[in-house]
């Protein structure tokens, strides 16, 4: 069974240009390490909950915007193994394709598929 990992962030609006340049240049990279599929979402219908919502969640500013991705692995395995590599290739450090975004604010976590359809 596929295995997922699922990203929130706040990103500055005026940075959305920016946010595309990196997430492509990095899903060339997760490609060679694995990843099935890679979705990145440019919120626009995102309420501010009282208790509980995305833009709570990732502290979203007046002037950002929530972003919402995940990858799909062809399984956790793949995912645990590759997850290190990832972590150290020179293409994914920050000199090279740098956050748009402040990282401090970002949600993360793995997921295991219970249903797919």
């Amino acid at each position: 069974m596929s295995y997922v990992d699922g990203f929130v962030a706040a990103v500055p609006t005026a940075n959305k240009d920016q946010y595309i340049k990196h997430a492509t240049d990095a899903a060339a990279v997760f490609k060679e390490y694995g990843v099935i599929n890679m979705v990145e979402c440019w919120g626009d219908d995102v309420p501010e909950g009282k208790v509980t919502s995305f833009p709570l969640a990732v502290q979203c500013q007046p002037e950002e915007t929530v972003v919402f991705s995940w990858l799909v692995w062809p399984s956790r395995e793949v995912r645990n193994e590759a997850m290190p590599r990832l972590m150290e290739d020179p293409r994914l450090k920050p000199d090279v394709n740098p956050m748009p975004f402040d990282g401090k604010r970002l949600i993360y976590g793995g997921f295991s598929v219970i249903v797919e359809e």
